[in-house]
């Protein structure tokens, strides 16, 4: 599923972790591997040739450290050096060279420090019709994207967040892993708009219902493309980001697969904005189907 990887890197240390992760992915579907740096050009800051050199030996440095990581990890790199707008450049060497998964930082450079999502892998998420695996910050070892042992799949109920599901099922088989399927029911949400002095113990239950019948499709979903797969299925009663985040770490997850558009509801959520605020909250890997399969 993934045998073509682009891993885009702009000298962050926050790059440089999801370049471990990336290779190490790489390494174990036996993939090819594209590493890319991007020299941002501005249409409002003009930079002169003195500066401009600098920055290409910068991201020449940046793409050979990635190589030399690469070589510890034991697998083999190619590198590019290109200018334009990232998210745009991103987009367009992935159709290029017809990569099926972009493994890139939750965090990267600005001139500010720091930026959060919602700049350069903001972008590629919204550009791509390819999964994005958005990895944070953290210390890098050896062992930093080697294993996967529990994948957590959260569900909302719609199809496309169920179409998410080859996507988990395919990771927890290559890596043995423990696939939990993840409903969270928002009370709040779902009875605020019919009951300003709250919602009947009958409506909570009919709720928790839907919950279930949720989860038990994505998992007879799932068994049904490994009917040995280790399966663990799950309701809470939560908000979305704080449940979906509650369980990543009391279940010591290591991987969130999720869809980035799922159900509209009365008040106008999609999943997708779920997706945007679990992303900055969870200190996981988040592999974002941004263009769901329809069979499986």
């Amino acid at each position: 599923m993934y045998d073509r990887i682009l891993i885009p890197i702009d000298g962050s240390d926050c790059a440089k972790r999801a370049a471990k992760y990336g290779l190490e992915l790489g390494k174990s579907y036996g993939s090819t591997i594209a590493v890319l740096s991007v020299l941002e050009q501005s249409r409002f800051r003009r930079i002169d040739a003195e500066t401009q050199d600098e920055r290409k030996e910068q991201g020449a440095d940046d793409l050979a450290e990635i190589e030399a990581m690469a070589d510890k990890v034991g697998v083999s790199v190619d590198t590019t050096l290109s200018e334009g707008k990232p998210h745009e450049v991103i987009a367009e060497y992935a159709t290029e060279i017809d990569a099926n998964l972009v493994v890139m930082g939750r965090r990267g450079r600005s001139r500010l420090g720091s930026q959060i999502l919602g700049s350069v892998t903001d972008r590629v998420l919204r550009t791509v019709t390819i999964p994005v695996c958005a990895v944070p910050n953290g210390d890098i070892s050896d062992e930093t994207g080697t294993t996967y042992s529990r994948i957590l799949l959260p569900t909302d109920g719609s199809e496309n967040a169920e179409n998410a599901t080859p996507y988990g099922v395919n990771i927890a088989q290559q890596y043995d892993a423990t696939l939990h399927v993840l409903n969270v029911v928002d009370v709040q949400m779902e009875g605020g708009l019919f009951s300003a002095g709250g919602v009947s113990k009958k409506f909570i239950e009919r709720l928790e219902e839907r919950g279930t019948e949720t989860v038990e499709r994505v998992a007879e979903r799932a068994r049904g493309i490994d009917s040995e797969i280790d399966l663990e299925t799950a309701i809470v009663r939560e908000t979305p980001t704080a449940g979906i985040q509650d369980y990543v770490n009391d279940e010591d997850i290591d991987l969130v697969v999720m869809a980035s558009r799922g159900e509209a509801n009365l008040r106008g959520q999609l999943l997708g904005s779920v997706t945007d605020t679990v992303l900055s909250v969870v200190d996981v890997p988040v592999l974002v189907v941004t263009k769901t399969v329809q069979t499986a």
